[in-house]
């Protein structure tokens, strides 16, 4: 059994006829049929029925069909990751990364990227939680993560730089006449939140535990995005990292007191392959702002 007589078996699997199966692999009939002969003889029974329009799989073909599938995939990943540590002029690369930093560093990012490498695609796999994808980049997805520092990573890891943690207000907001805001000016209100699943949830949490109050919410949103807009809108503050900001609502930010940050990092599950190290010199050159001084690190 090799891979093409895989290939030759699925296509006539999903187009139902080895004439149409024989034109979308360019192939003659004579020869996909004799390819299907010899896979019916190595496994010992018929994989298709033959008939008068067309064939059908049999229940042995059946069984075969979702893992020759299979095969056919992770043998197209395993040439794509042989092309990425040959080359950098073409091909794929998968990028995980939180919610968070998609809404905040990746439009910069990306743009920078294809300016450099405009053949290489990107494929985002977004996740709304650093737990989640840490997980998922442990299982093999993904060739390059972008997160806060992930706990007990034992890949290469290289820290970026640091995300600010301010709060949103609406126009004509009282607190915004101070340079900064303390939580617990807020403790009254009712919140712009993120849904209970949300990373950035636990971070407001975290930081108005931290001020001794639980935040009263008035609404909860999945969408990073969404929550500064919210707060700009009237509903309530919101807590969020200062790089996801438009910078339209930039006057209606504030820090907080005391000033609170949390490191971002690039990390791998093995060596950095020349994408994913051409990746990582790209999110290096992102306008990173230094730690502020004093500054509460939250992980």
């Amino acid at each position: 059994m090799n891979l093409r007589q895989l290939e030759y078996f699925v296509a006539i699997a999903e187009q139902g006829s080895l004439t149409q199966a024989a034109e979308r692999l360019l192939v003659s009939q004579p020869s996909l049929s004799q390819q299907i002969r010899a896979l019916e003889a190595e496994l010992g029974g018929e994989l298709l029925e033959r008939l008068p329009r067309g064939v059908r799989l049999t229940a042995a073909g059946q069984e075969l069909l979702g893992e020759a599938q299979a095969a056919l995939a992770h043998a197209a990943r395993a040439r794509r990751l042989v092309r990425r540590a040959l080359e950098l002029d073409a091909g794929q690369l998968e990028v995980a990364v939180t919610t968070s930093a998609t809404a905040g560093i990746m439009p910069r990012v990306l743009a920078d990227w294809q300016q450099r490498h405009p053949r290489i695609e990107v494929s985002l796999l977004e996740f709304p939680h650093r737990r989640a994808l840490v997980e998922a980049v442990r299982d093999g997805n993904g060739d390059i993560a972008v997160s806060a520092l992930p706990e007990g990573w034992t890949g290469p890891v290289q820290r970026l730089g640091w995300e600010e943690f301010v709060v949103v207000l609406a126009q004509g907001d009282p607190l915004l006449r101070r340079s900064s805001i303390a939580l617990e000016a807020l403790a009254e209100r009712r919140w712009v939140h993120f849904a209970r699943a949300h990373g950035l949830a636990e971070v407001i949490d975290f930081c108005c535990a931290s001020a001794g109050f639980v935040p009263r919410v008035a609404v909860r949103t999945s969408q990073v995005a969404a929550a500064p807009l919210f707060a700009a809108g009237g509903i309530g503050p919101a807590l969020v990292p200062e790089h996801i900001v438009p910078a339209a609502l930039s006057h209606l930010v504030r820090p907080i007191a005391p000033r609170t940050t949390r490191a971002i990092c690039a990390f791998s599950r093995g060596d950095w392959t020349p994408a994913t190290a051409a990746f990582l010199e790209t999110l290096q050159a992102f306008p990173w702002g230094p730690k502020p001084r004093r500054a509460v690190e939250i992980a």
